[in-house]
This record gives C-alpha cells, sequence and structure tokens, in this order.
C-alpha cells in the first residue's frame, strides 16, 4: 500500500535558538531538503491528495508544508527549498500578515528577556515557574509555560501573555510575513494554502464565528493572489480537542478539495482527505532524520478522529509551541 508522508515546518531560523532546539535553522533546513529530494519524491500537496485517491500515488511520496506564515520562510526557506527542486505548501494566518506576530512567539521572546528566577502566572494557571539562568534549561520551562496557557479562553491568553510582556519589559516585533512575502512564494512555484485568520482553535469558537474564521482567510488569500485557494490546515490541529466534525463538515461544505491536521502519522488510501495527517521529524543528523522518514511510513495508518499523542508533541519540540 502506497503512504504519503507529510512533513511540518513552521519556522526556519538564521542560527540554531538554545531556547528553541526543536525549530530547524537554515543549515538543518538544507541538509533536510537536500536529503528529501535525493531519496524521495516530492510532490506539490493538491497533486498528493490527488493520487492518493485515485491509486497513482508514486513510491516514497512526500510533501512538505509550512503553518502560519513567517517572514523566514521566504527570506530563509524559500531559496533552500528552490536551490533543491522541493515544492512546498503555506498555509497562511491571514491576521498575521504584514508584521503581525503570534502569542506564542510573543511568549518565547518574553521569556528569553525575563532577569528574575521565577514567573508567577497563578492568576491563570495556578502554577509559579523556576526561570533557570541558562537558555537551553530555561526552553524546558518554556515549554510547561506555552502548555499552560495554550488552552485558556482568548481574553485569559491574552492577559497572561500581557503579563510575561510587562515583567519582561519588552514586546516583539512582527515575526511574519506581508503581502510580499506571499506573491514571492507563488513566483518561487509555491502553493498556498488557508490557515484561518486568526488562529484560534475553532472547538472553542461559535459554530458561526468559526466558519468565517475559515471562509475570511480563504477569501483574503485569494483576493491577494488571484488564485483559488483549494487547501486548508487546522489551527493547532488536533482532532477531537482543536477541531472536531463540524468544522471538518464546514471545510467540505465550503468547497476546499483536503485539509491537513497534526495527527501523527502517513496518509494512506483510507485516509479522510479532510483530516490527513502530518507529523514533525525533530532528528537533526541527516541519517536520523531520513531513517525516521522511512520509520513512519511502516506505522499503521492513522485513524480518522484521533488525536495525536503529547508525548509525539512534546518531542517534535514546536508543536506544543503551536498557538
Amino acid at each position: 500500500m502506497r503512504k504519503l508522508s507529510i512533513l511540518i515546518y513552521h519556522r526556519v531560523l538564521d542560527a540554531p535558538d538554545p531556547l528553541q532546539p526543536g525549530i530547524v535553522d537554515r543549515a538543518v533546513f538544507d541538509r533536510q531538503m537536500w536529503g528529501v529530494s535525493r531519496f524521495f519524491r516530492v510532490l506539490p500537496l493538491a497533486e498528493a491528495v490527488n493520487r492518493l485517491r485515485d491509486g497513482t500515488l508514486p513510491r516514497r511520496a512526500l510533501c512538505v508544508t509550512f503553518d502560519d506564515g513567517y517572514r523566514d520562510n521566504v527570506d530563509i526557506a524559500l531559496p533552500i527549498l528552490r536551490r533543491h527542486g522541493v515544492h512546498a505548501t503555506f498555509f497562511i494566518a491571514t491576521g498575521f500578515l504584514d508584521g503581525g506576530c503570534m502569542w506564542n512567539d510573543r511568549v518565547i521572546e518574553a521569556v528569553r528577556s525575563l532577569s528574575g528566577d521565577k514567573l508567577d502566572l497563578t492568576e491563570f494557571t495556578g502554577q509559579r515557574f523556576d526561570l533557570p539562568a541558562d537558555l537551553r534549561a530555561r526552553g524546558s520551562v518554556l515549554q510547561a509555560i506555552l502548555r499552560a496557557i495554550k488552552h485558556l479562553p482568548f481574553a485569559q491568553r491574552e492577559a497572561a501573555v500581557a503579563l510575561i510582556e510587562r515583567q519582561a519589559g519588552r514586546t516583539v516585533p512582527g515575526l511574519m510575513m506581508g503581502e510580499a512575502g506571499i506573491r514571492a512564494l507563488m513566483l518561487g512555484g509555491m502553493d498556498i494554502g488557508a490557515h484561518t485568520v486568526n488562529h484560534p482553535i475553532l472547538s472553542r469558537l461559535p459554530v458561526a464565528e468559526a466558519r468565517r474564521e475559515i471562509a475570511a482567510s480563504r477569501q483574503t488569500l485569494e483576493s491577494l493572489t488571484g488564485r483559488p485557494v483549494r487547501l486548508f490546515a487546522y489551527p493547532n490541529g488536533n482532532p477531537g480537542l482543536d477541531y472536531g466534525e463540524a468544522h471538518v463538515a464546514m471545510v467540505r461544505a465550503l468547497g476546499f478539495d483536503a485539509a491537513v491536521s497534526t495527527a501523527w502519522g502517513c496518509a494512506s488510501p483510507g485516509s479522510d482527505r479532510y483530516q490527513l495527517p502530518r507529523f514533525t521529524p525533530w532528528d537533526r543528523p541527516l541519517p536520523r532524520y531520513l531513517a525516521r522518514l522511512a520509520l513512519m511510513r511502516l506505522r499503521p495508518p492513522t485513524m480518522t478522529g484521533s488525536s495525536v499523542s503529547a508525548a509525539a508533541c512534546d518531542a517534535t519540540g514546536r508543536d506544543v509551541q503551536d498557538h
């Protein structure tokens, strides 16, 4: 049975960040894309979904996706992708275009700058966090902070983020791409997909608001690109927790061709094309990275509606941070 590996990336940093060891830097991403282009058949996601459905998927089929719309996707990732002939689909949260900053990045940079040895969030989470001076050690605490506030109601989460920023005495400059970045991706031969407007957890929104988030993001992107936007990525993407069957039905009714989740695994011919699984290979040495891609293809197919495990999220170093 032919399977489809769909990789998730968010950012590509210029240099390693000890506070965020799970995010690839330029050199690591370059090696990974060299390996992917050499040992796998990289396809545009839209084509791969159609070929998975009609039984013409080639052996070792793989797609690359990016979520959110970071500026470094254009500045750093795009030249690397083009150099290795790797196609990628970029899912854009349109509310952050032109200099926006997502809540988790605000927390990351504030925690980086905190000078004290404690962070008191008992008002919001009932927890107080010790802050090691060493950034690498502080990174594990950062993950716990992000997990603690991730699923708070929007207003409470914003208040918690603002408190951390006040204690740090800084705010983060915009990290997201602008309209010119979207045009650059298209000129570079890449595809654009929708990822809502404000990157909410859809399951926590009223039904009508969730539908507006999905539809408005596509409308904005189609206006900017002049092309139909046929692919969607669920924010956070954990089936049954971050979105439910009602949201799958919305995406289908709105006329999208397919949608991706963060259910952990590879897609198979029996996968729901509106809940395609994806994964993040976290290994840094190239042989281990390629071995991880191969081993993932041996796992049983992810069942529709199953949830990605907390262990899997933590291991990626990034999925926990997602908003």
